[in-house]
């Protein structure tokens, strides 16, 4: 039996599945047949979102920091 090749997902791709997951409008099952991933590796995706979220708007957070460079 052949296995697939490891994959390296973008960070843009797992924020866009981890965020289709915490919106939560299908099944996990429904969302590893559309993007092709296991649904483990949403849940762990979507523990890491849930989990950083708040660095986003903490000191030195994206939205600070995308204010900043207007």
């Amino acid at each position: 039996m052949s296995r697939r090749p490891r994959r390296n997902h973008t960070p843009a791709f797992k924020a866009k599945v981890a965020l289709a997951a915490v919106k939560g409008d299908r099944t996990l099952t429904q969302f590893a047949e559309q993007f092709d991933v296991h649904p483990n590796q949403i849940t762990a995706w979507k523990v890491q979102l849930k989990g950083g979220a708040a660095d986003v708007f903490g000191p030195g957070g994206a939205i600070l920091r995308s204010l900043r460079s207007t």
